[in-house]
């Protein structure tokens, strides 16, 4: 007697959402299974990794993680065209960390200049941050949407102190929405509704729940997007329903495990391989968590993670 495997079945789906324009335009959702579940239903889109650049030179970054990237760093069109075309980035995400009032404090009007200028250089979809300074931000996204109007990028992020502001840029600019919550299911809940009622379509929405590096919180990370992803799948919950984000770089890179060098703790090993480990393991994580976009730095952690990837679908 043959031996039939049990196998699970869900009332709702993840959103299937779209960013770039033309032939090089991403998707990444649509997926009505648990990640990488495709024996029981359909997963007809592969998670998207997204490589991070900076409006300003990344000395804030560990040296391993920004020395892949010696020679086009202090320049972010040169920086983004390094990861289209040397390292096949799928994607780009933008931070406009020198808007922030307690460092370069770049005007708005700055922030839309670069934008114009790196989506003139590349022709792979933009994904564009402010600098996480809500009250900034609400300003640096509405030129930054207003730049990229038409292009189909990805603006955020929306937080309950700004998110009106910035709703209403990405509706009247044609761009998809990054929704941030501080790690609570309700609250992601609450700001996707919120969201939904001032006229954005639920499609043009991706929830991050906030992210935490391996070691520091990453189990309760996993936990509140795992919530969410079976609200979306077996309650049919439609306001969980849109794919989720993985901010993971900017968390892995400041932690202690990818800073203290060799000769502080000779017995963790190679810094360089721990960083890259470490990247690498929180990207996978939270992909089986549900996230279906990540945004990552080292190219390394990429290639490794891709495989992952590659092995599980």
């Amino acid at each position: 007697m043959a031996f039939t495997p049990p196998t699970e079945s869900y009332i709702g789906k993840v959103c299937s959402l779209t960013i770039g324009v033309n032939d090089t335009a991403t998707t990444f959702g649509g997926e009505n299974v648990l990640p990488f579940h495709g024996f029981e239903g359909s997963t007809p889109n592969r998670p998207v990794i997204a490589y991070e650049i900076q409006d300003i030179p990344p000395s804030e970054w560990p040296e391993q993680v920004r020395k892949p990237f010696d020679g086009v760093s202090n320049d972010p069109v040169s920086w983004a065209k390094f990861c289209q075309d040397v390292l096949k980035a799928k994607a780009i995400a933008l931070r406009l960390a020198g808007t922030h009032p307690d460092g370069e404090n770049r005007s708005p009007e700055n922030a839309a200049k670069t934008v114009r200028d790196i989506l003139s250089a590349i022709n792979i979809p933009l994904i564009i941050f402010g600098s996480n300074h809500a009250e900034k931000d609400a300003s640096v996204l509405v030129a930054a949407a207003e730049a990229a109007k038409d292009k189909n990028c990805v603006i955020g992020k929306a937080q309950e102190a700004n998110y009106k502001t910035i709703v209403a840029a990405a509706m009247a600019h044609n761009h998809k929405l990054i929704a941030m919550s501080e790690l609570d299911i309700n609250l992601s809940k609450q700001l996707n509704i919120l969201i939904i009622q001032m006229g954005l379509e639920r499609e043009r929405i991706i929830t991050d729940p906030m992210c935490s590096a391996l070691g520091y919180g990453l189990e309760y990370t996993y936990s509140v997007m795992e919530r969410i992803r079976l609200a979306a799948l077996t309650q049919n919950d439609t306001t969980m329903q849109p794919p989720m984000l993985g901010d993971i770089g900017m968390y892995v890179w400041k932690v202690k495990e990818t800073q203290a060098s060799e000769a502080d703790i000779p017995q963790w090993g190679s810094i360089e391989e721990r960083g890259i480990v470490w990247e690498a393991i929180t990207a996978t994580a939270l992909l089986l968590a549900g996230a279906e976009l990540l945004i990552m730095r080292h190219p390394k952690a990429v290639e490794a993670v891709e495989k992952v990837v590659e092995e599980l679908v």
